[in-house]
């Protein structure tokens, strides 16, 4: 008998996929298209496409009456919210801890570079052929505040390393022990937002982090303060951050918006001190070779009935 297995990439681009006669797998390629591959009742492994949207990523949930495994490719898996009570109890979901790393990271630094230094300033100064020379804040002897810190988060921190920043202070759900210093716990942000120069986020979206980011917390940043999204645009209270920067307290690198994607004509689009990316925080050639590893992995363990990496949540538990 063989298990229907649901991937994004066709199988011979996968190398150490296990090999499908020997191991009972039948490679089934989906990429979110209008059409299933097989019978989705014979899916016992899901690898969710990729950054198609909820209601692509939740569509065959429900006659998915086999499925074992659903695989994200994606560090979040809020995007799977709505299917999962559909699931059968016992499914794993796994989400792509080791994929996102390094792209988000560099994402992240790239913002809080590109803001500090001015960056979109020079380049609407080089279309109007205007030369917009200044002093402009630096990265070094800045404190920056880390909140999330997941896997993303530590590699936030590893990237800031070299730019001799004044402190790196670190939040997490709950308090413990990292190799670089202690990560307190969400409920000691209000004694360390004013201290920040720079606000990082890179937390799930949880029902304890959305909205986290509101006018609260917002009106505890300091002055002339940066924050940084690369995180979920539904962590922000994105009426309350429009108030700060119209009113030019605050500046602000967003990655992830709410609403996403951001419509022509929302005030968010031309907000003083903002620099919008449009949620591409993965979206690099750092992604495939370590999607391909990740799903190589996945599969050789699940085929010869080992552990598998980064469950998150098992449903009905």
């Amino acid at each position: 008998m063989t298990t229907d297995v649901w991937l994004p990439f066709e199988a011979h681009e996968i190398e150490g996929l296990p090999e499908a006669s020997e191991a009972g797998l039948n490679y089934r390629y989906w990429d979110g298209g209008p059409d299933f591959p097989a019978d989705p009742a014979d899916c016992a492994f899901y690898v969710v496409p990729y950054l198609k949207g909820d209601e692509v990523s939740v569509r065959p949930l429900p006659a998915m009456t086999s499925v074992r495994v659903v695989q994200t490719l994606t560090a979040g898996i809020d995007h799977l919210d709505s299917g999962l009570g559909s699931l059968a109890p016992g499914v794993r979901l796994c989400n792509a801890r080791g994929v996102h790393e390094a792209s988000t990271a560099e994402l992240a630094i790239g913002l809080i570079l590109a803001s500090l230094r001015g960056i979109p300033r020079f380049v609407e100064g080089q279309r109007a052929e205007e030369w917009r020379a200044g002093f402009y804040p630096a990265l070094a002897d800045k404190s920056v505040l880390i909140v999330g810190y997941g896997s993303i988060g530590s590699a936030i921190e590893d990237r800031l390393t070299p730019f001799e920043c004044a402190r790196v202070a670190r939040v997490a759900r709950s308090a413990r022990a990292a190799e670089r210093g202690p990560v307190h716990p969400l409920t000691e942000l209000p004694s360390l937002l004013p201290a920040a120069d720079v606000v990082v986020l890179s937390t799930p979206l949880t029902e304890d982090t959305r909205g986290l980011v509101g006018a609260d917390f917002l009106a505890r940043m300091k002055d002339g303060s940066l924050l940084v999204n690369v995180a979920r645009g539904p962590v922000v209270d994105t009426g309350a951050l429009l108030a700060e920067l119209e009113s030019g307290r605050l500046t602000a690198a967003l990655d992830v918006t709410d609403p996403e994607p951001l419509p022509a004509g929302h005030p968010l689009w031309h907000a003083p001190g903002v620099l919008i990316s449009p949620h591409v925080g993965g979206s690099s050639s750092a992604y495939l070779p370590r999607a391909r590893r990740l799903l190589a992995a996945q599969l050789t363990k699940y085929a010869t009935g080992q552990p598998l990496d980064n469950v998150v949540r098992i449903t009905g538990s």
